[in-house]
């Protein structure tokens, strides 16, 4: 097969921080290129470069025959390169179609073909198994839908070199299998694609190689079909890696019980009578497709969303009125599904996130002023205990690679001894070693007696970590199941709205 994409000796620096140091791989027509790393192993800032968002200081790229220059995203899209981001480019104001288009015609046209434009983008969507409705607006989508978009973007301007940068982190197993079979499909007509992944199953099941990063440098390149899962995970982080098991144990008090929820939103409803509880010490896993209910689940229990009707307790008392505030006051930590959005703010440094939660605590602030000393060494803590890579209290949160956002929200949100956390997503984009860290800390916090509503598509990672198990579908929830009594199946089963002879939605 020819090369149509050589990455020669390519170095990149953030000040002290080497990002990439003399990084060289290739990609085949037709072929399907995995690159695996730890988190802030320099995996996007490669791809960056390629698609010219970064400038390298130095080596060279040569798409289809041709050299580029670098830092200009254009020469790289005429090229013939399409990129998928892992935080979303999207226009919140603007519909699916529009933001589709954006940079796709000339500005000195004098009318857009919107209906051409629909007719295409449609059809690409049936061809992907990949639905959207080409006049929403981006900001009325769900995480998951988002990300359809994205993909359905870079794939609308007929690439033939494809980056994904973890394209499938908010898409369920079957959709995941069901994009990348779509995908290898395409390879067979000359597509080529680089994708970034942290799921292994997935990058044994699609690639073709593995290329492996780990401090910036190629450490080793693989044939899938010559290596395992196991050997890796191994040369991801250097040395073997292994999750830690749930072990049973008693509850406590009933923390929180939700009884017949219904939440409406412009006459649609994004809940619907739902009815659960989490206990002490207990973890209650929800499993769903994305896009079902759960941002609004987890907007209800952060004080975000109201309930239009139902019962909402935290330990017996009312919450149905808590504002995000009073559930912080309260005890309650939170990991949202959108760190972007929802969990960090960009422009802000390290230190500032830390305690964005917090400004109300008087080790934080005192007669309205920031004690900042105490911020940046609590900052330095969390940086420290949960591996945070690249960065100090100072950093900018933007600069952190999404892995490293996760680790700081997960570490802010588990650092104030919370009574509940709502981890919504929570290993999402993490690599294999860091998501066995989050899961050993989410079990150690099980076991004083946290109580935790899991909410993943991951369905491993939910029977593994929970004790019961609730499917949610359009808004509704299920039965629970102890997680003993979960198999694939029936979690299937559950996932399709399949709950009994009397429950099918």
């Amino acid at each position: 097969m020819s090369i149509v994409l050589e990455i020669d000796k390519i170095s990149k620096k953030f000040g002290s921080l080497i990002a990439n140091e003399a990084v060289s791989l290739d990609l085949k027509k037709g072929e399907i290129l995995a690159l695996l790393g730890e988190n802030g192993a320099g995996k996007t800032t490669l791809m960056n470069i390629i698609y010219g968002h970064y400038t390298s200081d130095s080596g060279q790229i040569r798409a289809l025959g041709k050299s580029l220059t670098g830092g200009k995203p254009r020469e790289a899209i005429e090229a013939g390169i399409g990129m998928v981001h892992q935080h979303f480019s999207l226009a919140g104001n603007l519909t699916v179609l529009e933001n589709v288009m954006i940079g796709s015609e000339s500005l000195f046209k004098r009318k857009s073909n919107r209906q051409l434009a629909k007719n295409k983008l449609l059809q690409i969507s049936k061809k992907f198994g990949l639905p959207v409705s080409p006049d929403a607006l981006i900001s009325s989508l769900s995480v998951g839908e988002r990300q359809r978009v994205e993909i359905l973007k870079a794939l609308y301007r007929d690439a033939k070199i494809l980056i994904l940068d973890e394209p499938t982190a908010v898409l369920a197993r079957p959709e995941a299998e069901k994009l990348f079979k779509t995908l290898r499909e395409m390879t067979k007509e000359g597509l080529s694609l680089i994708f970034i992944s942290h799921k292994l199953h997935e990058v044994m099941s699609a690639a073709d190689r593995v290329t492996v990063l780990r401090s910036g440098r190629v450490v080793a390149e693989r044939e899938t079909s010559k290596t395992s899962k196991e050997e890796l995970a191994e040369l991801m982080v250097g040395h073997q890696v292994s999750r830690p098991v749930r072990k049973a144990q008693s509850t406590g008090k009933k923390v929180i019980e939700a009884s017949n929820i219904t939440i409406t939103n412009k006459k649609q409803i994004q809940l619907d009578r739902i009815s659960f509880s989490v206990s002490e010490g207990e973890i209650l896993g929800i499993v769903g497709i994305s896009g079902n209910g759960q941002a609004a689940l987890g907007h209800l229990l952060s004080g975000i969303g109201k309930p239009t009707s139902g019962t909402l307790t935290f330990y017996e008392n009312r919450m149905n009125d808590y504002t995000p505030r009073d559930c912080i006051n309260s005890g309650i930590g939170r990991i949202p599904e959108d760190r972007n959005s929802e969990g960090i703010i960009g422009e802000l440094k390290i230190w500032e996130n830390a305690i964005v939660e917090r400004l109300h605590d008087t080790k934080f602030s005192k007669a309205g002023f920031i004690r900042k000393k105490s911020a940046q060494i609590f900052s330095e803590n969390l940086i420290k205990k949960y591996d945070v890579r690249g960065a100090t209290s100072d950093t900018q949160a933007r600069l952190l690679s999404g892995g490293n956002m996760q680790k700081l929200v997960l570490g802010r949100a588990l650092s104030v001894s919370p009574k509940l956390i709502i981890a919504n997503q929570p290993t999402r984009g993490l690599d294999e070693g860091a998501i066995a860290a989050v899961h050993e800390e989410l079990l150690k916090a099980r076991s004083e007696g946290v109580a935790i509503l899991l909410i993943s598509e991951e369905l491993e990672e939910a029977v593994g970590l929970s004790d019961r198990l609730q499917a949610i579908v359009k808004g509704r929830l299920s039965e629970p199941i102890k997680a003993e009594e979960a198999d694939a199946t029936r979690l299937g089963l559950m996932m399709s709205g399949v709950w009994g002879e009397d429950n099918e939605t």
